[in-house]
């Protein structure tokens, strides 16, 4: 190709420009978070999936950008999983990560080499307060084991024996909750904790723990459940609610019914939903702006249920678990 040749191809690009065309379209900014959950099987998360989602579309249409949001939670807990799971996303090129830390033990170390590499990383419900993330939303886990303890005692009249139901012994939020129930219940001198149960975080699991429980210390006059775990199961009280009051954290709809029919006589709300919603927030304020929240941990008000006011809570979960 000849000079000539040259500067008729220079003068025809710049009559191309002169006219208005642009010689490339613009690249559509583009985000991927990956949300880790505890379990599949438990509805509180399957809510926190949906708060994600939502918050992706919410906000690539807001911002003019592309969120890709992946779900990526064991079916069952295993922080093992988890971590891998953590690695896996950073390898295949995430932007953010969110996560429920199962064990912050096992997670912290996979949480700092994911913050090393350059990915944003986001704790919600269960925290690792040790590690690299820069944010944390979630329930203040102390108060709402004390929450849990005053409105027992309310319904105990200030006198009994409490067993305290606790998931997951290695899951640091449940460890938490467990110490504020406990902190709350010794401010009541006619009240004493018998012990503090622990079962797989599966509803058949932990229904089955309370009964046997119950039957093996008839004592028991009030149990503080840290979550809700049995109630997303229907009869799980039966041969305990007539002899002793229940207080649980979680409004799940199972739950509810609970409540309703007098089985249990209140529930303490988290904002399931915002674990996902406000995570991915957190994450895109940070990726796309910059932008860190003014607090590292962020909690939300606890919701208090009793059969006074628990029709206000139907319905809130058909928007949590996307049928509306």
């Amino acid at each position: 190709m000849n000079v000539r040749h040259l500067f008729a191809l220079a003068a025809a690009g710049l009559a191309v420009c002169a006219l208005g065309f642009a010689p490339a379209s613009k690249v559509e900014k583009k985000y991927t978070i990956g949300v880790i959950a505890k379990s599949q099987g438990n509805p509180v998360f399957q809510a926190a999936r949906t708060g994600a989602m939502d918050a992706g579309k919410e906000l690539s249409e807001k911002l003019g950008v592309k969120i890709d949001v992946i779900w990526r939670t064991p079916n069952n807990e295993d922080a093992q999983q988890q971590a891998q799971f953590i690695e896996q996303l950073v390898s295949s090129g995430a932007d953010g990560i969110a996560v429920s830390c199962s064990d912050a033990k096992v997670l912290t170390a996979a949480i700092n080499t994911a913050v090393d590499k350059g990915v944003q990383v986001v704790t919600f419900d269960s925290d690792a307060p040790e590690s690299k993330r820069f944010a944390y939303y979630g329930i203040d886990d102390v108060e709402a084991g004390k929450a849990v303890g005053r409105e027992l005692a309310k319904v105990m009249g200030d006198k009994g024996t409490v067993a305290i139901l606790a998931g997951n012994q290695n899951a640091p939020n449940l460890q938490a909750r467990v110490r504020g129930v406990r902190d709350e219940i010794a401010k009541h001198k006619d009240m004493k904790v018998k012990d503090t149960y622990y079962h797989a975080e599966t509803a058949p699991e932990a229904a089955k723990m309370v009964q046997q429980v119950q039957n093996a210390n008839p004592q028991i006059n009030g149990w503080a459940m840290i979550g809700g775990w049995p109630l997303f199961t229907e009869n799980a009280l039966d041969g305990v609610y007539d002899k002793a009051k229940v207080v649980s954290v979680d409004t799940l709809p199972q739950q509810l019914e609970y409540v309703k029919k007098g089985q249990v006589q209140c529930l303490i709300g988290q904002d399931c939903y915002g674990w996902g919603h406000e995570s991915v927030k957190l994450l895109i304020d940070k990726l796309h702006e910059n932008k860190s929240p003014k607090n590292a941990i962020n909690h939300f008000e606890l919701q208090i249920v009793t059969k006074d006011n628990v029709e206000k809570y139907v319905g809130l979960w058909d928007k949590w678990l996307g049928k509306k």
